[in-house]
Protein backbone atom coordinates (compact mmCIF):
# COMPACT_ATOMS: atom_id res chain seq x y z
CA UNK A 1 0.00 0.00 0.00
CA UNK A 2 2.80 2.04 0.10
CA UNK A 3 1.27 4.01 3.20
CA UNK A 4 5.01 5.63 4.44
CA UNK A 5 5.09 8.19 6.73
CA UNK A 6 6.10 11.59 5.97
CA UNK A 7 6.30 14.22 8.22
CA UNK A 8 5.77 18.12 7.17
CA UNK A 9 6.81 20.58 10.37
CA UNK A 10 4.49 23.75 10.56
CA UNK A 11 5.93 27.07 12.91
CA UNK A 12 3.04 26.03 15.06
CA UNK A 13 4.62 22.56 15.64
CA UNK A 14 4.62 22.83 19.63
CA UNK A 15 1.21 23.16 18.90
CA UNK A 16 -1.53 20.40 20.51
CA UNK A 17 -3.38 19.04 17.84
CA UNK A 18 -6.31 18.22 20.41
CA UNK A 19 -6.65 21.74 21.44
CA UNK A 20 -6.63 23.30 18.21
CA UNK A 21 -9.02 20.71 16.34
CA UNK A 22 -11.61 20.48 19.39
CA UNK A 23 -11.50 24.08 19.37
CA UNK A 24 -13.33 23.74 16.09
CA UNK A 25 -15.84 21.33 17.85
CA UNK A 26 -16.36 23.70 20.39
CA UNK A 27 -17.08 26.53 17.32
CA UNK A 28 -20.54 26.78 16.27
CA UNK A 29 -22.09 28.28 13.32
CA UNK A 30 -24.97 28.45 11.46
CA UNK A 31 -25.56 26.13 9.27
CA UNK A 32 -28.99 24.89 8.89
CA UNK A 33 -30.22 21.85 10.74
CA UNK A 34 -32.13 19.91 7.98
CA UNK A 35 -33.34 16.78 8.56
CA UNK A 36 -32.72 14.08 6.44
CA UNK A 37 -35.30 11.87 4.85
CA UNK A 38 -34.75 8.98 7.60
CA UNK A 39 -32.99 9.25 11.06
CA UNK A 40 -31.71 12.07 13.49
CA UNK A 41 -31.56 15.50 12.56
CA UNK A 42 -28.10 17.00 13.02
CA UNK A 43 -27.09 19.09 15.88
CA UNK A 44 -27.75 22.79 15.07
CA UNK A 45 -24.52 24.78 14.03
CA UNK A 46 -22.29 21.58 14.53
CA UNK A 47 -18.90 22.95 12.29
CA UNK A 48 -16.61 19.81 13.39
CA UNK A 49 -15.41 17.25 15.75
CA UNK A 50 -12.56 15.10 16.02
CA UNK A 51 -13.69 11.24 16.53
CA UNK A 52 -10.19 10.18 17.04
CA UNK A 53 -7.10 11.67 19.25
CA UNK A 54 -3.61 9.77 19.26
CA UNK A 55 -2.98 8.68 22.95
CA UNK A 56 -6.55 8.67 23.66
CA UNK A 57 -8.90 5.61 24.16
CA UNK A 58 -6.62 3.12 24.55
CA UNK A 59 -4.28 3.77 21.12
CA UNK A 60 -1.27 5.59 20.56
CA UNK A 61 -2.16 6.49 16.65
CA UNK A 62 -5.45 5.95 15.11
CA UNK A 63 -4.89 5.46 11.04
CA UNK A 64 -7.24 5.03 7.58
CA UNK A 65 -10.62 6.74 7.92
CA UNK A 66 -13.68 5.66 6.44
CA UNK A 67 -17.25 6.69 7.02
CA UNK A 68 -21.20 5.78 6.37
CA UNK A 69 -24.44 7.02 6.88
CA UNK A 70 -26.63 3.94 7.92
CA UNK A 71 -30.41 3.59 6.79
CA UNK A 72 -31.45 4.92 9.76
CA UNK A 73 -29.08 8.37 9.53
CA UNK A 74 -26.25 7.15 11.97
CA UNK A 75 -22.76 7.74 11.37
CA UNK A 76 -20.35 5.01 11.81
CA UNK A 77 -16.67 6.01 11.61
CA UNK A 78 -13.88 3.40 11.33
CA UNK A 79 -10.39 3.54 11.71
CA UNK A 80 -7.45 1.63 12.25
CA UNK A 81 -6.28 1.73 16.33
CA UNK A 82 -2.34 1.07 16.14
CA UNK A 83 -1.31 -0.18 19.55
CA UNK A 84 2.69 -0.15 18.33
CA UNK A 85 2.64 3.78 16.70
CA UNK A 86 1.81 4.81 13.35
CA UNK A 87 3.51 2.61 11.40
CA UNK A 88 1.57 0.20 9.03
CA UNK A 89 2.35 -3.38 10.59
CA UNK A 90 1.89 -4.84 14.23
CA UNK A 91 -1.06 -5.01 17.01
CA UNK A 92 -3.71 -2.89 15.12
CA UNK A 93 -7.42 -3.14 15.77
CA UNK A 94 -10.13 -1.78 13.23
CA UNK A 95 -12.52 0.39 15.83
CA UNK A 96 -15.15 2.46 15.42
CA UNK A 97 -17.02 5.28 16.70
CA UNK A 98 -20.92 5.99 15.94
CA UNK A 99 -23.14 9.62 15.98
CA UNK A 100 -26.58 9.52 15.78
CA UNK A 101 -26.48 13.81 15.35
CA UNK A 102 -24.82 14.30 12.04
CA UNK A 103 -21.45 13.49 13.36
CA UNK A 104 -20.97 16.33 16.55
CA UNK A 105 -20.89 13.52 19.33
CA UNK A 106 -19.76 10.37 19.38
CA UNK A 107 -20.22 6.64 20.94
CA UNK A 108 -17.00 5.95 22.99
CA UNK A 109 -14.31 3.62 20.84
CA UNK A 110 -15.79 0.45 20.39
CA UNK A 111 -13.46 -2.58 18.48
CA UNK A 112 -14.69 -4.04 15.58
CA UNK A 113 -12.08 -6.72 14.97
CA UNK A 114 -9.69 -7.51 16.91
CA UNK A 115 -5.74 -8.02 16.00
CA UNK A 116 -4.78 -10.09 19.22
CA UNK A 117 -1.33 -9.02 18.27
CA UNK A 118 -1.77 -9.08 14.36
CA UNK A 119 -2.87 -6.12 12.10
CA UNK A 120 -6.28 -6.07 10.69
CA UNK A 121 -6.94 -2.87 9.16
CA UNK A 122 -8.25 -1.04 5.45
CA UNK A 123 -12.10 -0.75 6.56
CA UNK A 124 -14.25 -0.76 3.57
CA UNK A 125 -17.91 -0.53 4.68
CA UNK A 126 -20.42 -0.36 2.85
CA UNK A 127 -24.43 -0.09 3.42
CA UNK A 128 -26.31 -3.47 1.77
CA UNK A 129 -29.42 -1.36 -0.13
CA UNK A 130 -31.61 -4.08 0.46
CA UNK A 131 -31.82 -4.84 4.07
CA UNK A 132 -29.68 -1.79 5.89
CA UNK A 133 -27.47 -4.22 7.12
CA UNK A 134 -23.92 -2.74 7.19
CA UNK A 135 -21.39 -5.03 5.30
CA UNK A 136 -17.41 -4.50 6.55
CA UNK A 137 -14.65 -6.24 4.65
CA UNK A 138 -11.22 -5.79 5.81
CA UNK A 139 -7.37 -6.93 5.65
CA UNK A 140 -5.10 -8.97 7.37
CA UNK A 141 -1.83 -10.21 7.90
CA UNK A 142 0.37 -11.26 10.91
CA UNK A 143 1.48 -8.63 12.99
CA UNK A 144 5.02 -9.43 12.70
CA UNK A 145 4.93 -9.33 9.20
CA UNK A 146 5.95 -5.52 7.22
CA UNK A 147 4.48 -4.60 3.72
CA UNK A 148 7.75 -4.74 2.49
CA UNK A 149 8.43 -8.35 3.16
CA UNK A 150 4.71 -9.31 1.71
CA UNK A 151 5.50 -7.68 -1.36
CA UNK A 152 8.71 -8.97 -1.62
CA UNK A 153 7.52 -12.85 -1.23
CA UNK A 154 8.54 -13.47 2.15
CA UNK A 155 5.64 -14.15 3.65
CA UNK A 156 3.72 -17.65 3.48
CA UNK A 157 -0.16 -17.91 3.29
CA UNK A 158 -0.76 -17.99 6.89
CA UNK A 159 1.24 -14.83 7.45
CA UNK A 160 0.43 -12.95 4.59
CA UNK A 161 -2.37 -11.05 3.92
CA UNK A 162 -5.76 -12.14 4.12
CA UNK A 163 -9.36 -11.14 3.19
CA UNK A 164 -12.69 -10.96 5.94
CA UNK A 165 -16.23 -9.88 6.43
CA UNK A 166 -18.28 -8.88 8.96
CA UNK A 167 -21.97 -7.78 9.30
CA UNK A 168 -24.01 -5.10 11.72
CA UNK A 169 -27.91 -5.75 11.39
CA UNK A 170 -28.39 -3.21 14.19
CA UNK A 171 -27.56 0.10 12.72
CA UNK A 172 -23.29 0.05 13.57
CA UNK A 173 -23.93 -1.29 16.93
CA UNK A 174 -22.30 -4.47 16.67
CA UNK A 175 -20.56 -6.85 14.07
CA UNK A 176 -20.40 -10.36 13.97
CA UNK A 177 -17.03 -11.92 13.61
CA UNK A 178 -14.42 -11.75 11.03
CA UNK A 179 -15.31 -14.30 8.35
CA UNK A 180 -12.72 -15.27 5.62
CA UNK A 181 -12.99 -15.08 2.13
CA UNK A 182 -9.60 -15.02 0.80
CA UNK A 183 -9.92 -17.63 -1.55
CA UNK A 184 -12.69 -16.38 -3.47
CA UNK A 185 -11.11 -12.89 -3.84
CA UNK A 186 -7.90 -13.62 -4.29
CA UNK A 187 -5.43 -14.87 -7.82
CA UNK A 188 -2.65 -17.02 -7.70
CA UNK A 189 0.92 -15.07 -7.32
CA UNK A 190 -0.55 -12.17 -5.93
CA UNK A 191 1.24 -11.11 -2.60
CA UNK A 192 0.35 -7.84 -1.12
CA UNK A 193 -3.66 -7.18 -0.75
CA UNK A 194 -5.62 -4.23 0.41
CA UNK A 195 -9.66 -3.78 0.67
CA UNK A 196 -10.51 0.13 0.21
CA UNK A 197 -9.55 2.05 2.15
CA UNK A 198 -12.63 4.05 2.69
CA UNK A 199 -16.24 3.49 1.92
CA UNK A 200 -17.27 0.99 -0.83
CA UNK A 201 -20.15 1.25 -3.07
CA UNK A 202 -23.51 -0.66 -3.15
CA UNK A 203 -24.80 -0.24 -7.12
CA UNK A 204 -28.11 1.32 -7.27
CA UNK A 205 -28.95 1.82 -10.84
CA UNK A 206 -29.32 -0.71 -13.59
CA UNK A 207 -28.91 -4.51 -13.83
CA UNK A 208 -26.52 -5.00 -11.22
CA UNK A 209 -28.74 -3.30 -9.22
CA UNK A 210 -28.06 -4.00 -5.27
CA UNK A 211 -24.61 -5.29 -5.86
CA UNK A 212 -21.31 -4.19 -2.95
CA UNK A 213 -18.20 -3.38 -4.82
CA UNK A 214 -15.13 -3.11 -3.03
CA UNK A 215 -12.40 -1.24 -4.35
CA UNK A 216 -8.90 -2.86 -3.76
CA UNK A 217 -5.25 -3.10 -4.68
CA UNK A 218 -2.71 -6.06 -4.87
CA UNK A 219 1.11 -6.80 -5.96
CA UNK A 220 2.55 -9.40 -8.08
CA UNK A 221 5.84 -11.77 -8.34
CA UNK A 222 8.35 -10.29 -10.73
CA UNK A 223 8.00 -12.76 -13.89
CA UNK A 224 10.91 -14.81 -14.03
CA UNK A 225 14.20 -14.62 -14.15
CA UNK A 226 13.88 -10.53 -13.24
CA UNK A 227 16.59 -9.15 -10.95
CA UNK A 228 13.53 -7.85 -9.03
CA UNK A 229 12.08 -8.53 -5.64
CA UNK A 230 8.48 -7.70 -6.25
CA UNK A 231 9.10 -4.20 -3.69
CA UNK A 232 8.81 -2.25 -6.92
CA UNK A 233 6.13 -0.20 -7.40
CA UNK A 234 4.94 -1.02 -11.34
CA UNK A 235 3.97 -4.61 -9.61
CA UNK A 236 1.35 -3.51 -7.48
CA UNK A 237 -2.28 -3.03 -9.04
CA UNK A 238 -6.39 -1.91 -8.61
CA UNK A 239 -9.15 -4.66 -8.44
CA UNK A 240 -12.42 -4.58 -7.49
CA UNK A 241 -14.32 -7.39 -5.46
CA UNK A 242 -18.10 -7.85 -5.24
CA UNK A 243 -21.24 -9.65 -4.06
CA UNK A 244 -24.44 -9.83 -5.59
CA UNK A 245 -25.77 -11.15 -2.33
CA UNK A 246 -25.61 -8.97 0.05
CA UNK A 247 -22.31 -10.15 1.07
CA UNK A 248 -22.93 -13.81 1.36
CA UNK A 249 -20.30 -14.95 -1.60
CA UNK A 250 -17.68 -12.69 -3.00
CA UNK A 251 -15.98 -12.35 -6.22
CA UNK A 252 -13.20 -10.73 -7.91
CA UNK A 253 -13.73 -8.36 -10.21
CA UNK A 254 -11.67 -6.30 -13.16
CA UNK A 255 -7.95 -6.56 -12.44
CA UNK A 256 -5.25 -4.13 -13.36
CA UNK A 257 -2.53 -6.03 -14.46
CA UNK A 258 -0.84 -3.62 -17.03
CA UNK A 259 2.56 -3.65 -14.94
CA UNK A 260 4.87 -1.19 -17.19
CA UNK A 261 5.42 1.42 -14.40
CA UNK A 262 3.97 4.34 -15.92
CA UNK A 263 0.20 4.12 -14.16
CA UNK A 264 0.80 2.15 -10.73
CA UNK A 265 -2.62 1.99 -9.91
CA UNK A 266 -3.14 1.62 -5.70
CA UNK A 267 -5.95 2.31 -2.98
CA UNK A 268 -8.73 3.28 -5.36
CA UNK A 269 -12.32 4.47 -4.17
CA UNK A 270 -15.70 4.68 -6.73
CA UNK A 271 -18.60 5.88 -7.35
CA UNK A 272 -21.49 4.92 -9.79
CA UNK A 273 -22.40 7.24 -12.52
CA UNK A 274 -26.28 8.09 -12.86
CA UNK A 275 -25.73 6.22 -16.35
CA UNK A 276 -24.87 3.30 -14.47
CA UNK A 277 -20.94 2.70 -15.00
CA UNK A 278 -18.81 2.66 -12.54
CA UNK A 279 -15.85 5.78 -12.13
CA UNK A 280 -12.53 4.46 -9.98
CA UNK A 281 -10.04 6.87 -9.03
CA UNK A 282 -6.91 5.27 -7.42
CA UNK A 283 -3.86 6.35 -6.18
CA UNK A 284 -0.53 6.41 -8.90
CA UNK A 285 2.42 4.67 -6.81
CA UNK A 286 4.97 6.45 -8.10
CA UNK A 287 4.79 5.48 -11.50
CA UNK A 288 6.15 7.62 -14.90
CA UNK A 289 2.39 9.30 -16.17
CA UNK A 290 2.32 12.63 -15.02
CA UNK A 291 0.72 13.01 -11.47
CA UNK A 292 -0.48 11.39 -8.98
CA UNK A 293 -4.01 10.00 -9.82
CA UNK A 294 -5.23 8.31 -12.35
CA UNK A 295 -8.65 7.30 -13.62
CA UNK A 296 -10.93 4.49 -15.49
CA UNK A 297 -14.24 3.66 -15.86
CA UNK A 298 -16.50 -0.23 -16.11
CA UNK A 299 -19.38 -0.46 -18.13
CA UNK A 300 -20.16 -3.64 -16.93
CA UNK A 301 -20.25 -3.39 -12.75
CA UNK A 302 -16.90 -3.85 -11.73
CA UNK A 303 -16.68 -7.41 -13.81
CA UNK A 304 -13.89 -5.32 -16.18
CA UNK A 305 -12.78 -1.99 -17.37
CA UNK A 306 -13.83 -0.15 -20.27
CA UNK A 307 -9.92 0.57 -20.44
CA UNK A 308 -6.85 0.51 -18.67
CA UNK A 309 -5.93 3.40 -16.08
CA UNK A 310 -5.09 6.70 -17.08
CA UNK A 311 -3.28 9.53 -15.65
CA UNK A 312 -6.40 12.35 -13.55
CA UNK A 313 -4.95 15.35 -14.57
CA UNK A 314 -7.71 16.93 -12.56
CA UNK A 315 -6.42 15.97 -9.62
CA UNK A 316 -2.47 16.85 -10.19
CA UNK A 317 -2.45 18.77 -7.14
CA UNK A 318 -2.53 16.20 -4.83
CA UNK A 319 0.37 14.04 -3.50
CA UNK A 320 0.75 10.26 -4.04
CA UNK A 321 -1.58 9.52 -1.29
CA UNK A 322 -5.34 7.66 -1.13
CA UNK A 323 -8.17 9.93 -1.45
CA UNK A 324 -12.10 10.03 -1.79
CA UNK A 325 -14.70 10.14 -4.14
CA UNK A 326 -18.54 11.03 -3.74
CA UNK A 327 -21.67 10.95 -6.21
CA UNK A 328 -24.14 14.12 -5.47
CA UNK A 329 -26.16 14.08 -8.42
CA UNK A 330 -26.74 14.79 -11.91
CA UNK A 331 -25.90 18.38 -13.30
CA UNK A 332 -27.65 19.83 -16.94
CA UNK A 333 -27.13 23.55 -18.09
CA UNK A 334 -28.66 25.69 -20.91
CA UNK A 335 -26.17 24.33 -23.37
CA UNK A 336 -27.83 21.25 -22.82
CA UNK A 337 -24.59 18.99 -22.14
CA UNK A 338 -24.99 16.90 -18.66
CA UNK A 339 -22.48 15.46 -16.21
CA UNK A 340 -22.67 13.76 -13.23
CA UNK A 341 -21.91 16.08 -10.19
CA UNK A 342 -18.74 14.39 -8.19
CA UNK A 343 -16.59 15.64 -5.13
CA UNK A 344 -12.83 14.57 -4.25
CA UNK A 345 -10.93 15.08 -1.42
CA UNK A 346 -7.27 14.75 -0.50
CA UNK A 347 -4.10 17.19 0.10
CA UNK A 348 -3.49 19.69 -2.16
CA UNK A 349 -0.02 19.93 -2.51
CA UNK A 350 1.72 17.95 -5.07
CA UNK A 351 4.90 16.59 -2.82
CA UNK A 352 3.63 16.57 0.56
CA UNK A 353 0.81 15.24 2.29
CA UNK A 354 -0.60 18.56 3.70
CA UNK A 355 -3.65 21.46 3.04
CA UNK A 356 -7.09 19.07 2.75
CA UNK A 357 -9.09 19.54 0.21
CA UNK A 358 -12.65 18.98 -1.86
CA UNK A 359 -12.64 19.52 -5.64
CA UNK A 360 -15.82 19.05 -7.60
CA UNK A 361 -16.36 17.77 -10.89
CA UNK A 362 -19.54 18.67 -13.32
CA UNK A 363 -18.55 16.19 -15.74
CA UNK A 364 -18.14 12.70 -14.55
CA UNK A 365 -14.49 13.43 -13.23
CA UNK A 366 -12.62 14.64 -16.44
CA UNK A 367 -12.77 18.11 -14.79
CA UNK A 368 -12.56 19.09 -11.48
CA UNK A 369 -12.14 22.75 -9.63
CA UNK A 370 -10.56 22.81 -6.00
CA UNK A 371 -13.35 24.29 -4.35
CA UNK A 372 -13.19 23.90 -0.71
CA UNK A 373 -9.28 24.13 1.39
CA UNK A 374 -10.21 22.99 5.09
CA UNK A 375 -6.77 23.87 6.63
CA UNK A 376 -3.39 23.85 5.69
CA UNK A 377 -1.90 21.72 8.16
CA UNK A 378 -0.78 18.63 7.42
CA UNK A 379 -3.19 16.20 6.26
CA UNK A 380 -3.97 12.48 4.60
CA UNK A 381 -6.39 9.73 4.30
CA UNK A 382 -9.46 11.23 4.08
CA UNK A 383 -13.41 9.76 3.01
CA UNK A 384 -16.33 11.70 1.99
CA UNK A 385 -20.31 11.05 3.26
CA UNK A 386 -23.14 12.56 2.78
CA UNK A 387 -24.16 13.44 6.30
CA UNK A 388 -27.50 14.58 5.61
CA UNK A 389 -29.81 16.12 2.45
CA UNK A 390 -27.41 19.71 3.40
CA UNK A 391 -24.51 18.46 4.67
CA UNK A 392 -21.28 16.17 2.89
CA UNK A 393 -19.08 14.91 5.74
CA UNK A 394 -15.28 14.43 5.26
CA UNK A 395 -13.29 12.67 7.47
CA UNK A 396 -9.81 12.64 7.34
CA UNK A 397 -6.06 12.62 9.29
CA UNK A 398 -4.38 15.80 10.33
CA UNK A 399 -2.23 17.20 12.83
CA UNK A 400 0.22 19.77 13.70
CA UNK A 401 3.05 18.55 13.45
CA UNK A 402 2.42 15.75 11.21
CA UNK A 403 -1.06 14.35 10.00
CA UNK A 404 -1.73 11.77 11.81
CA UNK A 405 -1.98 13.12 15.20
CA UNK A 406 -5.67 12.64 14.86
CA UNK A 407 -8.94 11.71 12.45
CA UNK A 408 -11.14 14.76 12.34
CA UNK A 409 -14.76 14.96 11.43
CA UNK A 410 -16.08 17.60 9.43
CA UNK A 411 -19.69 19.07 8.20
CA UNK A 412 -19.63 21.21 4.62
CA UNK A 413 -22.75 22.78 3.57
CA UNK A 414 -23.87 21.28 0.32
CA UNK A 415 -23.84 25.04 -0.73
CA UNK A 416 -20.32 25.77 0.17
CA UNK A 417 -19.23 22.99 -2.39
CA UNK A 418 -21.82 22.85 -5.58
CA UNK A 419 -22.56 26.69 -5.74
CA UNK A 420 -23.82 27.27 -8.76
CA UNK A 421 -24.79 23.65 -9.93
CA UNK A 422 -28.31 22.40 -8.79
CA UNK A 423 -28.79 20.24 -5.97
CA UNK A 424 -29.97 17.37 -8.12
CA UNK A 425 -30.09 14.14 -7.37
CA UNK A 426 -29.87 14.47 -3.23
CA UNK A 427 -32.69 10.92 -2.75
CA UNK A 428 -32.51 8.73 -0.15
CA UNK A 429 -30.33 6.04 -2.15
CA UNK A 430 -27.48 8.66 -2.29
CA UNK A 431 -27.69 10.49 1.06
CA UNK A 432 -27.93 6.55 2.60
CA UNK A 433 -24.78 4.97 1.07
Amino acid sequence: MGRAVRWWRLSSAGAVVSALLVGGLLARTGARPEAPPAGPAPAPGCASSVPYVAGVGGYPAYRIPAVVRTRAGALLAFAEGRRDGTGDSGAVDIVVRRSTDGGCGWDPVRVVAAGRGDTRGNPAPVVDPSTGDVVLVSSYNDGAVTEAQILAGRAGPDRGRRVFVQRSRDDGRSFTAPREITSAVTRPGWRWYATGPGHALALTRGARAGRLLVPANHSVAPPAGSPDTGREPRYYGAHALYSDDGGRSWSVGYVDDDHDGFVNANESSAVQLDDGRLYFTARDQHGTSPGNRAAAVSSDGGASLDRPYAPQPALAAMPVVQGSVLHLGHRGDDAGSRGDVLLFSGPSLPDVRARMAIWRSTDGGRSATRVLTLSPRPAAYSDLVRADTETVGLLYETGTRHPYESIAFRRVPLDVVTQEVPRKGATPENVHR
